[in-house]
């Protein structure tokens, strides 16, 4: 029976995994004699970050688990910062705010570490405005596989031929690598989920906090009135967030705020910088917004409420399928943006005919990209969620999409890669791996089924 302690052989989905080693370095020159011995004796290593990713790429299906925990290195500067892998987005954020700036990437749990936010280009709630991890990275420092270790910085280009791999028309992707000609190292290291190299440092851009913001949960008393306004205020450039909750969401969401109004359909989530607030207060009200039923900040306390508020409901979807004794079943697909009330009208269809009342819809529907999470009750169930999942990612890349927006592919979703790549394309990710690990030993399972 293995002696290593469970919180390192599994993540946030419930997803498991073993080992027949942990690897604990106290300091890089550690790092790489161990990286060395492994590769001699064709050891496969799995870096696991801190356990909050949800599709199994940090845990380990045998060889050695290889912990960052140590690497803690957090120096602030103006406009960027030093950190080592293991930093919290947490610690960076508090630090950041004594400083007047922020990270910009903000995804939902704020104990993952950076080095694993970089290893699957995470993005989160401010992507509609900011974008995905990779466009706020400067450098990084990577040990490879054979223990060299390397430093990258913006504008260092890939010293071997990379073939062009098209792009989904989507806002975001982190399904497989990204690959073209020409590109940063930086670039492809962002999103390869650590197979390709071990990230121990990286430089981050930091940006001044804005001098106001203006947010909200908006509720609405229908799902169409909640639709028309996500396509009028997509224009809108001062907007850094526009996410979304259904009607199951809200439901959900009421076990621990019974304040949510009773005949709200839908919510938006906002977040606009330095905006006037009437110009605000007159789109509230020609969407048919529940204005008064709404919530708005009127503070940094409101602020850190709403964030709270948001981020309660993967807590709460995790929480629920946990308990009931499976594996978390959601979608991380997203669809050009004008696909998107296609996307949801095929999603409701399908789950009312399987699921009903059995699913939440909510995430970045300003950037096409919402999250379908299904709660089976029973065993029978969670196969039509299973089923389902794969029929979703079918749809999704018929229109243009992706697989994978922003958790990356991990194990569990390794399968569906052939959905959205061909077999040459995939080959050319696979001759990228050979060249950076020719025994294929980090991550193994990652990505490539």
């Amino acid at each position: 029976m293995s002696s290593i302690p469970p919180e390192y052989l599994r993540d946030a989905s419930g997803f498991t995994g073993f080992a027949d080693q942990l690897l604990v370095p106290l300091s890089e020159a550690e790092l790489i004699s161990l990286l060395r011995m492994a590769s001699e004796q064709r050891t496969p290593i799995t870096t696991a970050g801190a356990g909050s990713g949800l599709t199994g790429g940090r845990v380990a299906q045998g060889g050695a688990v290889l912990s960052l925990e140590r690497f803690r290195k957090l120096e602030l500067r103006d406009g960027y910062a030093h950190v080592g892998s293991a930093v919290s987005l947490r610690e960076i954020r508090d630090t950041a705010a004594k400083t007047g700036q922020f990270f910009a990437p903000d995804p939902t749990e704020t104990t993952a570490s950076i080095g694993g936010v970089i290893a699957t280009n995470a993005s989160g709630s401010r992507s509609f405005r900011y974008g995905s991890t990779r466009r706020h990275v400067r450098a990084l420092r990577v040990a490879l596989m054979d223990g060299s270790v390397r430093e990258f910085v913006r504008g260092d280009r890939v010293d071997f031929p990379i073939p062009s791999v098209p792009m989904p028309n989507t806002r975001k992707s982190t399904a497989g690598y990204r690959l073209e000609p020409g590109m940063d190292w930086i670039d492809l290291f962002c999103g390869s989920e650590g197979t390709l190299g071990v990230i121990l440092e990286a430089e981050i851009a930091l940006l001044p906090a804005p001098r106001e913001l203006f947010a909200g949960v908006v509720f609405f008393p229908t799902d169409e009135q909640a639709l028309t306004a996500v396509d009028a205020w997509r224009a809108y450039g001062e907007l850094r967030m526009l996410e979304y909750a259904d009607q199951n969401s809200l439901r959900l969401l009421s076990r621990r705020y019974p304040e949510i109004p009773l005949g709200a359909s839908a919510a938006l989530l906002i977040e606009a910088e330095d905006v006037d607030v009437e110009t605000w207060e007159s789109r509230l009200i020609a969407a048919g917004a529940l204005i008064e039923a709404s919530w708005f900040a009127g503070g940094t306390r409101d602020l850190e409420r709403f964030r709270v508020f948001r981020h309660t409901l993967p807590e709460l979807v995790i929480e629920t399928v946990v308990r009931r004794g499976f594996l978390k079943m959601g979608t991380d697909y997203a669809v050009p943006v004008e696909c998107n009330r296609e996307m949801l009208a095929f999603y409701r269809e399908r789950l009312d005919e399987s699921l009903p009342g059995r699913y939440v819809i909510y995430g970045h529907i300003g950037e096409g990209h919402v999250h379908v999470n299904m709660l089976p009750g029973n065993p029978s169930e969670a196969e039509r969620a299973s089923s389902l999942l794969e029929e979703f990612a079918r749809r999704a890349v018929l229109l243009g999409g992706t697989i994978s927006a922003e958790h990356g592919i991990g194990k569990r979703k390794a399968k569906l890669l052939p959905l959205q790549y061909t077999s040459e394309q995939i080959r050319a990710m696979k001759d990228v791996k050979s060249r950076l690990d020719p025994y294929w030993l980090l991550g193994r399972g990652t990505i490539f089924a």
